[in-house]
């Protein structure tokens, strides 16, 4: 019998209570997948062409993941707690070429905070340089930024919600900063 090694992962945000009232609604969405894909566009197109973004900063849905165009030759998936299954691999080397693509499992690297609610892309804002304007930073984009001094992947996912993707050994700190931000929105 092999032990389950998922079984005893504690979350970088374990304690954090999360911040919840009518304008906001901060929570961890903790042990998403997260596996990092770097390949030539043009070699992974033929096998990807339904799934990946091609415009920086943008993500789209595929299925059950979510796929953040990250540069030129770089994407991030997101998906659900089971790790990516060899099949899924082996498709992908058979169709664009094994030495063509490289997939890395970054999954332990990042806890993803959900913010959401009306003053939502005000409280991000205080923290963050982009223009977060519904209009220029509205669902399906995403950027690396800096937000409260902390490297972050901030993806917008419906108007009033965004996923922010932190380091993990940042995850603390960009909570506190979070919930002593929030008490002015």
């Amino acid at each position: 019998m092999t032990a389950d090694p998922h079984a005893n992962r504690i979350s970088p945000l374990a304690g954090f209570a999360g911040v919840s009232d009518a304008r906001l609604d901060v929570r961890e969405i903790p042990f998403l997948r997260q596996t990092n894909v770097r390949a030539d566009p043009a070699r992974l197109l033929p096998a990807w062409a339904d799934r990946l973004p091609l415009a920086p900063g943008t993500w789209r849905r595929s299925g059950e993941t979510d796929i953040l165009y990250l540069g030129p030759d770089e994407w991030l998936a997101i998906g659900d707690l089971t790790p990516v299954p060899a099949e899924p691999r082996a498709d992908t080397a058979r169709r664009v070429g094994q030495d063509d693509v490289i997939l890395t499992d970054v999954s332990a690297q990042r806890t993803i905070a959900r913010v959401a609610g009306p003053g939502a892309r005000d409280l991000l804002a205080h923290g963050c340089a982009l223009d977060l304007h519904p209009s220029v930073f509205g669902p399906g984009r995403c950027a690396q930024t800096m937000l409260a001094r902390a490297q972050v992947i901030l993806m917008a996912r419906e108007r009033d919600e965004f996923w922010i993707l932190v380091r993990a050994s940042f995850a603390r700190y960009l909570a506190a900063w979070i919930a002593d931000a929030a008490v002015d929105y």
